[in-house]
């Protein structure tokens, strides 16, 4: 007895060294958003999202994603690329949500600009979002 609850606390062990191993490397990538409906209260998958730079006045897209089943994207910069300080803007393309599920809304696309002031750190973007309004905020 003594022997499987040494393996198994070794296998648990393993387990929680994985797990943190793995939580570094899912938060190396410098931007994620998460789009939830406040009707129905649940993720909002299908969304396509758009990443843009300003450089030198101008908007440059970086990336572009579409929200999962969990209405996620959970790496929207570009990957393999250092994330730089700077503007950049998240813009959701709701009204082509919309149109998808046959429902109106006031908002065609709803863009988010934001300063990213720290490279090091990753920054989270949720959309509270319904057709005729929306709220965000920086998450973690």
């Amino acid at each position: 007895m003594k022997n499987v609850l040494t393996i198994s606390g070794a296998a648990l062990l393993a387990c929680a060294f994985s797990a943190a191993a793995a939580e570094p490397a899912a938060m190396k990538n410098a931007i994620s958003v998460h789009v939830l409906n406040l009707q129905t209260g649940i993720p909002t998958p299908g969304v396509a999202v758009e990443l843009d730079q300003n450089q030198n006045g101008n908007w440059v897209k970086l990336a572009t994603g579409v929200t999962d089943a969990n209405g996620r994207i959970s790496a929207l910069y570009p990957a393999g690329k250092q994330a730089e300080q700077g503007e950049y803007k998240v813009v959701f393309k709701t009204g082509d949500y919309y149109a998808g599920v046959k429902q109106k809304t006031f908002f065609p696309e709803i863009p988010v600009i934001f300063t990213l002031d720290n490279s090091n750190q990753h920054y989270h973007i949720p959309l509270l979002l319904s057709p005729y309004g929306y709220s965000t905020y920086r998450g973690n």
